[in-house]
């Protein structure tokens, strides 16, 4: 009897997805960010950007996920000290080694090599990059590493006619290119000023991300709000939805 083909028949692909620990959220985003992908959170001061990461990472080590979490605004102790105010303790967590804390100097030379080194060799699941600004920005010092063999991600086209490399290309494509080597499922803060009209500080993190979040505060309705603009293999609304921020951190109301 021949074999009848059937629709039933066709495997069923379900992604597997990450939960943003963020209520109402997940409703927001099919359940979760795409496991293995890079979303980039983009807002203004004060939007919630840091508070909205570790709340990712809260919930990653209440999954039993092992988490990492690079700073380079600001200092491990003040964050700690936030988040504990909002009911997010990490310190049994940090004992316990299930997620790590890194102050990363942008003024030290090794930033890059140190960065790639954790990234890489700690086997994470979830990892923070708050805030990719000062990166993109900064000048490009190569250490231990041969630069022929890691511009390859550099399309010819990015050359500026004189042959030169733009500096914050190279910067942005070298971070992205190690967290996606990772296999983690990462988020990077961007600074947002209010009068752009750029998805983040440096106009180019949007492109090579795979979704983007959009923090915004809205002075005269004294209210913050959050738009998913961008997720790869996700139906969402480009509608901003209104959020508090509490006990507990981020919730959408």
């Amino acid at each position: 009897m021949p074999f009848l083909h059937s629709e039933s028949a066709k495997p069923q692909f379900t992604l597997e997805r990450k939960s943003t620990g963020i209520p109402g959220l997940d409703d927001v985003i099919s359940g979760g960010l795409p496991k293995g992908t890079i979303t980039l959170i983009s807002g203004p001061p004060g939007s919630g950007k840091t508070i909205l990461c570790c709340q990712y990472l809260y919930q990653g080590v209440r999954e039993g996920d092992r988490c990492l979490f690079l700073t380079l605004d600001k200092k491990v102790e003040g964050i700690l000290t936030q988040t504990t105010q909002l009911g997010m303790d990490f310190q049994p967590a940090i004992e316990e080694g299930k997620i790590k804390f890194l102050y990363l100097n942008i003024n030290k030379k090794l930033i890059y090599e140190t960065m790639a080194n954790e990234i890489l060799s700690g086997g994470y699941d979830r990892i923070v990059l708050d805030s990719i600004t000062p990166l993109s920005e900064m000048p490009i010092y190569i250490s231990n590493i041969d630069l022929k063999e890691n511009i390859n991600f550099i399309e010819p086209e990015e050359f500026s006619p004189d042959g030169n490399i733009p500096v914050r290309r190279l910067h942005l494509h070298f971070i992205m290119q190690t967290l996606e080597t990772s296999t983690s499922t990462a988020l990077v803060t961007s600074e947002l000023s209010h009068s752009t009209g750029n998805l983040s500080r440096d106009g180019l993190s949007e492109f090579l991300a795979d979704g983007v979040i959009i923090l915004s505060l809205d002075s005269t309705m004294d209210r913050r709000k959050i738009t998913v603009m961008k997720m790869r293999s996700t139906k969402h609304s480009l509608k901003p939805h209104d959020i508090a921020i509490g006990s507990g951190g981020i919730a959408l109301i």
